[in-house]
């Protein structure tokens, strides 16, 4: 079988190189391994991806393409904006439950001076898209200005990503589910 033109050989290669970027982040992506892991030679991956910053990059895309997608699905399931906030933590706890993982796109922002433009691109596009959606979802559930709608996603999506982080790094998804605990009581996700 030809490898090189298998279309599933570009989808197991981006699956590798995510679940490797959650791990050890953009600088731990390396073709070899990432090949060994699929089973094709290393020089096929260059195929699909000529560079490793093409790599970062489509995983970084794909990655935000599945949050805004797993966002709308969150927002159609639960129509109450105050639901989508309390459920909104669900999507960065998957990491977690998948191997103490982190969220790629803030594992790739721990390294954002060392990444390509490309792949800085994507990242902030992930940061973008989920700081929109906050908005929006804010929006309808408190009068606020515009500017004070940014303010509280930024300050959810920070909230929720570093108790994500603490978590990882107590291997202990309780700790996660304590501190977004707190972040209800106190009003934060509400």
């Amino acid at each position: 079988m030809n490898l090189k033109a298998n279309p599933n050989a570009r989808e197991a290669i981006l699956a590798v190189a995510k679940r490797t970027a959650q791990i050890h982040g953009y600088g731990g992506l390396n073709f070899r391994d990432i090949a060994n892991d699929v089973g094709i030679k290393a020089a096929s991956i260059y195929y699909h991806f000529p560079s490793k910053a093409d790599l970062g990059a489509a995983v970084a895309r794909r990655y935000w393409e599945d949050t805004l997608a797993d966002l709308k699905k969150l927002q159609e399931a639960n129509p109450s904006p105050q639901q989508c906030l309390l459920r909104y933590p669900e999507i960065f706890r998957r990491s977690l439950q998948n191997g103490n993982r982190l969220c790629l796109c803030s594992f790739m922002s721990a390294e954002y001076d060392d990444l390509p433009d490309v792949v800085k691109q994507e990242v902030q596009t992930f940061v973008d898209v989920n700081i929109r959606w906050l908005s929006a979802v804010v929006q309808t559930s408190a009068n606020l200005s515009p500017e004070d709608r940014t303010l509280r996603a930024q300050a959810v999506f920070s909230a929720v990503s570093g108790a994500q982080l603490l978590a990882k790094s107590r291997s202990d998804i309780s700790v996660f589910d304590e501190i977004i605990g707190n972040y209800h009581k106190l009003g934060l996700l509400s």
